[in-house]
């Protein structure tokens, strides 16, 4: 409940402050390249290192890629039937694939489906969504940070060199040092901060009405996130014969909203920010209806 609470405070301060005009236009932009460059990469290198691998529950590490794939594909056919822009289309490749399966999913999870469940969220969140964003949103942003095309090669040096991918990279190689109660300790304070700026960044950019010509975009995505994507995954799974606790979790976590930090980058390469705001801040009030709805399905 209070990361709930955490939630509506961080993003109705940030709309409360954007009517008093009491920060900078760019403010929105110097919170997120904090979150990119320090809370998120400090919540890296916290987190990969208590990673665990268990063979029996590869649903929930198969779940969040194959979402990632079906995701990315729906936003490049509605971006080619719709023409959209390609600050748009990069919009929506960050957030309709990746979900906000960690801060808003767990706490959703134990109020769903109860507190022995939260375990499945983990290992679909932190062997799923959290590499997903590292490495397939680290080759969005790279790929579409610039207006003219790139060769691979510039793309792989941005995604080598992007912050979050380098911190998994050092996460991995230096996970015991990491792991060390002072360090722990220190990481976890720093990102602990992500998700309060994240939220209040967006509460100073979400508008009621958006941008001309953004209104099927939200609509599009929101609908692809929150219902296309959840009733997909479970039909993967009775496709595959899968009904237990882990496929159910899988599920529900697969209908979870656009994934705060997806927002942040999105928002940071400066990548339509009142659609992302709009996106991210919305799919997080609409989703308490759509996984009440969903949880009724599973």
């Amino acid at each position: 409940m209070e990361n709930f609470i955490l939630i509506f405070i961080c993003l109705a301060a940030g709309m409360g402050l954007q009517k008093r005009s009491l920060f900078d236009e760019n403010a929105p932009l110097t919170l997120n390249l904090y979150v990119i460059w320090v809370a998120l990469p400090a919540l890296i290198l916290r987190q990969v290192p208590t990673l665990s691998f268990s063979t029996d529950l590869f649903i929930l590490l198969l779940m969040p890629w194959l979402m990632t794939a079906l995701g990315a594909a729906l936003v490049l056919v509605g971006s080619r039937l719709f023409c959209w822009s390609r600050d748009v289309t990069a919009v929506l490749l960050l957030t309709v694939p990746l979900g906000n399966t960690s801060f808003l999913g767990i706490p959703m999870i134990e109020a769903f489906w109860g507190t022995e469940m939260v375990s499945y969220g983990i290992i679909y969140d932190q062997f799923g969504s959290f590499l997903a964003l590292s490495t397939y949103g680290s080759f969005i942003l790279a790929l579409y940070s610039e207006q003219q095309r790139q060769s691979a090669g510039a793309i792989l040096k941005k995604v080598l060199t992007f912050p979050p991918f380098m911190a998994l990279l050092v996460a991995l190689v230096l996970s015991k040092p990491l792991q060390q109660p002072a360090i722990a300790a220190s990481l976890s304070l720093i990102a602990s901060s992500l998700v309060p700026v994240v939220m209040f960044a967006i509460g100073l950019q979400l508008k009621i009405k958006l941008a001309a010509g953004q209104t099927l975009p939200f609509c599009f995505g929101l609908t692809t996130k929150l219902l296309v994507a959840p009733f997909a995954a479970l039909l993967i799974c009775q496709f595959l014969g899968l009904d237990g606790s882990a496929a159910r979790i899988a599920v529900f976590e697969a209908g979870m909203p656009p994934m705060v930090t997806a927002g942040a980058m999105a928002m940071s390469a400066g990548f339509a920010p009142r659609l992302t705001a709009a996106l991210v801040g919305w799919g997080i009030l609409l989703s308490f209806a759509s996984l009440s709805l969903l949880s009724m399905f599973i």
